[in-house]
């Protein structure tokens, strides 16, 4: 099901659990895509295009022949996410067992009093990530610039989130979508 370049993408990935992992997020969105349209999910054949550059094959997601469509995905050690939606969206994945990042990165893309306020509290790792998880969720949807929160930027009227931990799968999730997308 996948496209020639996405697989000449997954021929560049060395470690086989990446592979697999990239696999099966963009099968998943293949799948959603297929909900979401009501074609079956091999004649869904997602692009991506970057916004910076404007070059196809890397960037977002977008569904050709669907405008207004958004289309997003993530995986991450195991865990795979992907969401379609009328208007912009975005999801994010990681594992609970993941690290944050350098606290440095964070103070400078998330805002200052949620970092404070994670810190302090009694599971300063897995609350910081949450933040993380969110930040990036809204980045994918179309907020243009990654660390908006950090400079105390809402979300926008445009996009609600919402975020989850799965204690289950062992994975902190977060999802942005335009208000009229939620469900």
């Amino acid at each position: 099901m996948l496209a020639p370049w996405e697989r000449r993408r997954l021929a560049g990935i060395r470690v086989p659990g990446r592979r697999d992992d990239v696999v099966a997020a963009r099968l998943l969105l293949r799948l959603c895509a297929a909900r979401f349209t009501g074609r079956p999910p091999r004649e869904i054949r997602p692009g991506q295009r970057c916004p910076a550059c404007g070059g196809e094959g890397h960037g977002r997601p977008y569904l050709p022949g669907h405008p207004g469509v958004g289309a997003s995905y993530s995986h991450a050690d195991g865990l795979a996410a992907a969401a379609v939606a009328p208007g912009p969206v975005g999801i994010d994945v990681e594992p609970l067992t993941r690290r944050p990042g350098p606290l440095s990165v964070l103070r400078r893309v998330l805002p200052e009093a949620e970092v404070e306020s994670a810190r302090s509290g009694p599971e300063p790792g897995p609350a910081l990530l949450r933040l993380w998880v969110r930040e990036e969720a809204l980045f994918k949807a179309g907020r243009e610039d990654f660390g908006a929160a950090g400079r105390g930027e809402a979300p926008g009227a445009d996009l609600a989130l919402t975020e989850w931990t799965d204690h289950g799968r062992g994975a902190v999730v977060a999802l942005a979508a335009g208000a009229s997308g939620r469900s």
